[in-house]
């Protein structure tokens, strides 16, 4: 198994902070990027493929420091200033196997990970009930044990739904379908829409192929916010400490 990471926005909602790439904030010294590819090594993948475009040769020049024996190579998305989906297009020969896709942007425990690399299903997504209401998290929506709804915006009858972590584990056919369906975006001109869009038109396609774990309770956030960033050192990373000497 390899992962896919998408790495190629601009955070401009990050306010001065938003000069990086945002796989390049550091916390208690280390990059978000090296701490991705450290757990990475320990739940035993050892490829990774960077979608990259903001500030790409500053991830570039990290990784020539950081990367170890991680096989790791990047696909350059000149077009990165729209929406991801275009980066996800980019990104279309490696999504051709099982895979681990992932946002760069987001400070977690490892547990969420190797609860989604040993999972009984071969696609599934992270599930956290415990979230904010409102029109900025990505909601998993379930009925009937089955996953209903993959959006920000919601308009689906739901037992529960939870926020989505961004990482997903995809089986090589879903993610060459994904690949098709990201490619129908950039063929139709909707180059501005998030590739969560591509994702929720192959599992609502067929959506007893997906399955989810639930990680409430879970330390870990998505950095988007300077309050995020400041959350992330308060909060989580204490949080993270605790769960290493556990």
């Amino acid at each position: 198994m390899k992962a896919v990471m998408l790495t190629a926005g601009v955070g401009r909602r990050l306010g001065s902070l938003g000069d990086r790439p945002k796989c390049l904030l550091e916390f208690d010294g280390k990059s978000l990027l090296e701490r991705h590819i450290e757990i990475l090594r320990r739940v035993n993948v050892r490829e990774l493929v960077l979608g990259v475009g903001f500030e790409a040769h500053r991830i570039e020049a990290h990784l020539e420091r950081i990367a170890g024996d991680m096989a790791i190579r990047t696909v350059f998305n000149a077009d990165y200033e729209h929406g991801s989906v275009v980066t996800l297009w980019a990104l279309r020969h490696h999504l051709d196997c099982d895979l681990l896709l992932m946002d760069a942007d987001v400070l977690y425990d490892e547990r969420l990970l190797r609860r989604l690399c040993e999972s009984r299903h071969a696609n599934a997504f992270l599930l956290d009930r415990d979230f904010e209401a409102g029109d900025e998290p990505v909601k998993l929506c379930v009925h009937g044990g089955t996953l209903v709804e993959f959006r920000k915006k919601i308009d689906a009858d739901y037992d529960f739904c939870g926020e989505s972590v961004g990482f997903f584990r995809f089986s090589e056919s879903v993610a060459r379908k994904l690949a098709t369906a990201a490619g129908q975006y950039v063929e139709r001109r909707a180059i501005m829409e998030p590739y969560e869009e591509a994702i929720r038109d192959v599992l609502l396609a067929e959506p007893r192929q997906f399955g989810y774990e639930d990680v409430t309770g879970l330390p870990w956030i998505e950095i988007d916010f300077p309050e995020d960033v400041k959350r992330a050192r308060d909060d989580i990373l204490p949080r993270l400490h605790e769960s290493d000497t556990a």
